[in-house]
């Protein structure tokens, strides 16, 4: 790869790294399988994390031509999707997104024991709160397709967002199935500082595109 696709491969790991925010999900997946088997922890992170490659994927090759086919300009969605990370960065900073987060997986645990009353042993969380939307929330679906739109016929550098996206889930799994423990023994101090400079360089990213897709509005 050349200077500018090594480039474009570290922007997108770093945007990709902190809008699915990892550390953030890795306190939450705790929570959700407290008391239950390394074996049940390490078959949520794995089943959560491939739902989680298939509906990001699907939007990475898909996305552009659902856009297409409704109408919208790729300035209109840089916009609204900058939008979009600029309050989930706000979110971050101001301590709010884990616990949006948090009441979401709780509130889906709830459904399943209300749909499921007699259900025997722990709860599938892998697909829903996991997958969706704690690893593939609309941020990562919104950034996963103006990252690949904005290297619209570019194959190498599409490649290398692509091999961003993989190492991201990758690294997520990791810190499932490995890590999570660890940062719940960090404490509350470290999450926190973690998650608000996080933040700080979300609302940063957030607010590039929102001046890319008026930019390219306004001279279109």
């Amino acid at each position: 790869m050349s200077a500018s696709d090594w480039a474009i491969f570290v922007s997108a790991f770093v945007t990709l790294l902190v809008v699915i925010d990892p550390p953030g999900v890795a306190p939450i997946f705790a929570s959700l399988t407290h008391g239950q088997s390394r074996a049940y922890r390490f078959k949520m992170a794995l089943k959560g994390t491939l739902v989680a490659t298939g509906v990001l994927f699907s939007f990475a090759f898909g996305g552009e031509w659902l856009l297409e086919a409704v109408g919208i300009g790729l300035p209109a969605f840089s916009t609204a999707g900058g939008i979009l990370l600029f309050y989930m960065g706000m979110e971050m900073v101001f301590e709010k997104r884990t616990e949006r987060r948090t009441k979401t997986a709780e509130h889906a645990v709830e459904e399943v024991h209300q749909q499921h009353p007699d259900q025997d042993g722990p709860e599938d969380i892998s697909v829903f709160p996991l997958g969706i939307p704690l690893m593939a929330g609309p941020g990562a679906m919104a950034t996963t397709v103006l990252l690949m739109s904005a290297n619209e016929g570019a194959f190498i550098a599409q490649g290398a967002v692509l091999t961003a996206l993989g190492l991201v889930l990758v690294l997520t799994f990791l810190i499932l199935v490995f890590l999570t423990e660890a940062i719940q023994l960090a404490g509350d101090t470290f999450s926190i500082l973690l998650t608000r400079l996080m933040g700080v360089m979300l609302t940063a990213l957030a607010v590039q595109y929102v001046f890319n897709g008026l930019k390219a509005g306004l001279l279109s």
